[in-house]
C-alpha cells in the first residue's frame, strides 16, 4: 500500500523548480518582514513581547519555544509579517539573526527583554 504522501519523482522535480523560481520573492518578502518585526520587538508593548519571543523561537526553538496561539494576539499586519518570515525561514539560507550586521547583540537584547517581562 502506497502512502498518500507519495509523489512521483517528476512531480517532486516540478515542485522544486516552481519553488526555486519563487524563492527570490519569498526571500525579499521575508527579509522586509524580518526588519519590520525586529523594530516592533524592540518596543515595550504586549505585541512587541510576543514578536520578540517569535523571533527568538526562530533563532533557537528548543531554548525559546513559542506557542503559535500567541499569534492570535497580534494585529493582522504583524501576523502577515510573521507568516512571510516563516515562509522564508522554512528553507533557511542563514539564521534569522544573521540578516543583521550586529545580529548576535540584537538577539541578546531580545532575550534580555523577554526575561525582564517574565
Amino acid at each position: 500500500m502506497q502512502s498518500q504522501h507519495y509523489r512521483p519523482l517528476s512531480q517532486i522535480a516540478a515542485l522544486l523548480q516552481i519553488e526555486g523560481r519563487e524563492r527570490p520573492a519569498i526571500r525579499s518578502a521575508g527579509v522586509a518582514a524580518l526588519n519590520r518585526l525586529l523594530l516592533v520587538a524592540q518596543r515595550n508593548t504586549g505585541q512587541s513581547r510576543i514578536i520578540g519571543r517569535f523571533l527568538l523561537s526562530l533563532y533557537n526553538g528548543r531554548a525559546f519555544p513559542f506557542p503559535l496561539t500567541d499569534l492570535r494576539s497580534v494585529d493582522t499586519t504583524l501576523f502577515e509579517d510573521c507568516i512571510a518570515l516563516l515562509n522564508m525561514d522554512r528553507c533557511p539560507e542563514k539564521e534569522v539573526h544573521e540578516y543583521f550586521e550586529n545580529g548576535d547583540a540584537l538577539w541578546l537584547q531580545l532575550k534580555k527583554g523577554g526575561e525582564a517581562m517574565d
